[in-house]
């Protein structure tokens, strides 16, 4: 009885998956569209040139880590301390301004944000600990050092408007931020879609044991991962510095490691590594900020804004678990 059973049950998942499929080579561009085309809809002034334009630049910080965050996913691993890392450099450049001048100020957040990317790297590859529990360990490491080096205050920069300069210089309608951002995403796509150290990436969240036996460096291929994301994390975190002229140490935090990851994940990049795209998250971080741009227009409550994006992130887990189900 079973055997007359499943010829029916494996035409209907190969049915399921002929539908399933285009969708999922689709990914995050389906929804996005449709997300653009009912809030112009229901709210003209949301397709006005400017609101699109603040929309990038308010974005700007959060697709530039969430852009070096994907090669991370990608190759297994997982970033919690992005947050705390954007909250230090912010405030360690801003302090600095006045001191050392605004390049060198930058160019010593940008080296806090590397090495705090390269120690996680270090403690996961090196040390066997769970990237998970080493990036949160981590988060409280360099929170604390933070709160040390600013002593918990909020920093002002307003005497140095060449530091605004930085984030807020306008080019084609366009701010600084936001040009850096789309420069970033940009060869961030390129290197892991482009390049042999991509392809390692991809190789190494895959299958890591037959990448090292097929002469990958895996250990290294994962700190590289790491840096990248810790110095995006730092530049956010100067760039949204230099946009207000202030900073906080602790202005980074759980919502904007949330938010990151919401992005990399909603945009179709596997939490279990080997798969994922950079185009994709920068899709998928735009699509969480069209939610958020829309109940702003619409005056909506934005407790209801935390619970729609907590279940979008839960759907695209769920598909993402899913898809690699055995059998499907």
């Amino acid at each position: 009885m079973s055997g007359t059973h499943r010829p029916s049950a494996t035409l209907g998942r190969a049915g399921m998956s002929r539908v399933l499929d285009p969708l999922g080579r689709a990914g995050i561009v389906i929804p996005f569209v449709i997300t653009l085309i009912v809030l112009g809809l229901i709210s003209p002034p949301f397709l006005r040139t400017q609101n699109l334009a603040n929309i990038l630049d308010q974005q700007s910080g959060i697709i530039v880590v969430a852009a070096a965050g994907t090669l991370v996913l990608v190759a297994g691993g997982i970033d919690l301390s992005v947050g705390a890392i954007y909250g230090l450099a912010g405030a360690v450049a801003t302090q600095l301004v006045g001191t050392v001048g605004v390049p060198l100020a930058i160019l010593i957040g940008l080296g806090l944000g590397c090495v705090a990317g390269t120690a996680n790297g270090i403690l996961i590859t090196r040390f066997r600990i769970n990237a998970l529990i080493a990036t949160l360990a981590m988060t409280y490491v360099v929170t604390g050092i933070g709160a040390i080096l600013t002593r918990g205050n909020l920093i002002v920069a307003f005497e140095y408007p060449e530091y605004q300069a930085f984030a807020g210089t306008r080019i084609l309608g366009l701010t600084s931020a936001a040009w850096l951002m789309i420069v970033l995403a940009i060869a961030m796509a390129l290197l892991l879609a482009r390049t042999t150290f991509g392809r390692y990436v991809y190789a190494t969240g895959g299958n890591p044991e037959a990448a090292r036996l097929a002469g990958v460096r895996t250990d290294l291929v994962r700190v590289a991962t790491f840096a990248l994301s810790g110095t995006a994390a730092a530049l956010a975190g100067i760039l949204d510095g230099s946009r207000v002229l202030s900073a906080q140490s602790s202005s980074g935090g759980a919502f904007l490691t949330f938010t990151v990851l919401a992005g990399i994940v909603v945009g179709g990049t596997s939490i279990r590594g080997g798969e994922g795209a950079v185009w994709r998250t920068v899709v998928g971080c735009l699509f969480i900020a069209l939610i958020g741009n829309g109940f702003n227009l619409l005056g909506l409550d934005p407790f209801y804004q935390q619970v729609t994006l907590g279940l979008i992130l839960l759907l695209a887990v769920g598909l993402d678990a899913w898809s690699r189900k055995p059998g499907r």
